[in-house]
């Protein structure tokens, strides 16, 4: 396997190098932590360098395994890999952020995360293995104050060398506006959902214009996605007929070119399978056959706006729908009001 390319994260003025493909770890309704930790133990031998993992994905304990024995082994040495992993929302309490990393450094055998995300930009809890209808009467909108007080303890674990660098996820353009300004380490990355059906060009392009390079999940419309987020408006980008048409030309799968798609366009896509033809498929596709400037017009032509990842288990009392999280009434919920 030739080495994959790397894309310069903006890390406070220093540069952290990324591979442009990574591996996502969450396993969803359908697979279990030992099958997710096989699948990573199998992606580094095939020349994955990028592993996105959170607490909540209840799997980062195996998956630690299998790093303490690659990095036993001498099969790869820690420097050479790019490890991730995000705070949940029922850790956002003073000192909570602490002790949530150090779970996770225990748990992954390693002594320092490389981006340590807030993985959404609110306390609100579900249960896990929740229906889509549940709420908590916890929840609550997003306010600029509460997000910074956790992002402040972030901050703490960047000064302190246990993380190397930090990121937000599922955010809006309202939201970054509101915190950005008062970070004293800004975001190297955001996570946001990102596929052909749903490109998010305003988000991303300010994303870019603030060097914050986008980390792309749900990659090819994340067809294993907890059946809570499925609704029958969906549409699947490997089903997109543009997509399809760009396949057949390139004898490639749909899911291929979704990933070349998010790899050309410069975010850092993360598709997550535990099938070793699959992982190593989505692989070994960064290392030739481009797209052309034409099919990537021609997707970009394509977007359906098309939310898989809604976050309606979050909702607060008296949101109308969903779509309160994303701020799609052009007003941040809680904050402006």
């Amino acid at each position: 396997m030739k080495k994959i390319p790397v894309i310069d994260l903006d890390n406070n003025g220093k540069i952290l190098q990324v591979p442009c493909i990574g591996m996502g770890t969450f396993g969803s309704d359908k697979f279990t932590p030992a099958q997710v930790s096989q699948a990573v133990q199998g992606a580094i031998e095939k020349g994955y360098r990028l592993f996105d993992c959170a607490a909540i994905y209840g799997n980062e304990d195996l998956i630690g395994e299998v790093f303490a024995e690659a990095f036993g082994n001498k099969k790869i040495k820690r420097e050479e890999l790019i490890i991730t992993s995000k705070v949940w929302n029922d850790m956002h309490g003073r000192g909570d952020v602490l002790i949530s990393c150090a779970k996770t450094l225990k748990d992954l055998r390693i002594d320092y995360i490389d981006i340590y995300f807030m993985h959404w930009p609110f306390p609100n809890y579900h249960a896990p293995g929740c229906d889509g209808d549940a709420r908590n009467p916890d929840s609550r909108p997003f306010f600029a104050e509460e997000f910074m007080d956790c992002w402040r303890q972030m901050e703490r674990l960047y000064g302190m060398g246990l993380v190397k660098s930090l990121g937000m996820s599922n955010m809006t353009v309202p939201k970054l506006e509101a915190v950005l300004p008062l970070c004293r380490v800004k975001p190297a990355a955001l996570e946001m959902e990102l596929h052909p059906a749903f490109q998010q060009e305003e988000l991303y392009n300010y994303c870019m214009d603030k060097n914050i390079r986008p980390i792309g999940f749900c990659p090819i419309g994340s067809p294993t996605r907890p059946e809570r987020d499925k609704t029958p408006e969906d549409i699947s980008a490997v089903k997109m007929p543009e997509i399809i048409e760009i396949a057949r030309a390139h004898n490639i799968h749909p899911a291929v070119v979704c990933l070349k798609w998010a790899v050309q366009r410069g975010q850092i896509p993360i598709p997550f399978s535990v099938y070793e033809n699959e992982y190593e498929s989505n692989l070994v596709c960064m290392l030739s056959d481009p797209l052309s400037d034409e099919e990537m017009e021609k997707i970009r032509l394509a977007d359906k706006n098309c939310r898989l990842i809604k976050g309606q288990v979050f909702l607060w009392e008296g949101a109308s729908d969903w779509r309160a999280l994303w701020d799609e009434n052009g007003v941040i919920s809680g904050w402006n009001d």
